[in-house]
């Protein structure tokens, strides 16, 4: 389990910028890179169900991290926290620090937060609107109005779901006109058309037939040069396809490993692990 830095590795009774040069020198060590969000010894309970535990990892800015792991082991619920989604659950709340832009991002106003963290759910979900409309609804709800801007963010935000292409000429037509897997891009251009620095996708392949998948995939990748994916899966052949950097919890929702994929999934230094890439367990 990964822990914060040991008290000898940052002197206690150093000034504070120097505590914050230690630590994040610390976690460039550990968690290979710049990170763009640190996450520090994070619990998370569903009222006196504990389903995240003790959980420290950074997300590296760049690239896709992924994070998988069996049925239950609190996935989902990790990615839902990045930008505060659990908080229409009744009796949900996490304790510890979720570290993004130098605040703690559980304390944070969730309006904004989401304006920069955006998310794509396991199911397509678009709005009862045009393809325009839905895209464009993000930049309308934070006050954009010129209509030349708002179809070049629109076309834009499209481009990079690739999916303009295939709606163009259509744009006036239903969301609920599309397919399933551009249904799913649409939501990705929906996330896309408020500029997030971190777009979040919760198995956005699992409802989708080979083909929508393999679409997805290529996006998240395509995307990973501009912005940070994190991107939960059950399927380890996607992770190993699509990302960067897979993070591995446990069925008791401790995060057991953490690492560039190809790492983790050619020599994990954990056992559990190793038993669970194997297909013992999952």
């Amino acid at each position: 389990m990964v822990k914060r830095p040991e008290h000898r590795e940052i002197d206690a009774t150093a000034g504070r910028d120097a505590q914050v040069d230690a630590t994040r020198a610390w976690v460039k060590r550990t968690f290979y890179g710049e990170t763009i969000i640190e996450i520090w010894d994070l619990d998370f309970f569903y009222g006196r169900n504990r389903v995240l535990h003790d959980v420290s990892l950074g997300i590296p800015k760049d690239g896709v991290t992924a994070i998988m792991g069996p049925s239950g082991c609190g996935k989902s619920t990790l990615l839902r926290t990045l930008n505060r989604m659990y908080e229409v659950v009744p009796g949900a709340r996490a304790t510890g620090e979720v570290i993004f832009e130098g605040e703690n991002l559980l304390k944070s106003d969730p309006v904004i937060l989401r304006h920069k963290i955006g998310m794509v759910f396991q199911r397509p979900n678009p709005f009862p609107k045009s393809i325009f409309d839905n895209v464009a609804y993000g930049p309308r709800i934070h006050g954009l109005r010129n209509r030349r801007k708002l179809a070049d963010l629109v076309e834009d935000a499209l481009h990079r779901a690739a999916l303009w292409d295939e709606v163009k000429d259509r744009l006036k037509d239903s969301a609920f006109s599309l397919s399933g897997g551009q249904q799913q891009r649409l939501c990705i251009a929906r996330a896309l058309a408020v500029r997030p620095r971190i777009l979040l996708m919760d198995e956005p392949c699992s409802a989708l037939d080979p083909k929508a998948s393999d679409r997805i995939e290529h996006t998240a990748r395509e995307l990973a040069e501009e912005l940070t994916v994190i991107i939960v899966t059950h399927n380890l052949q996607q992770a190993g396809r699509v990302s960067d950097n897979v993070a591995v919890l446990l069925a008791d929702g401790e995060l057991a490993e953490f690492g560039p994929t190809r790492s983790i999934f050619e020599s994990p230094q954990d056992e559990r692990v190793a038993d669970y890439l194997c297909g013992r367990f999952g």
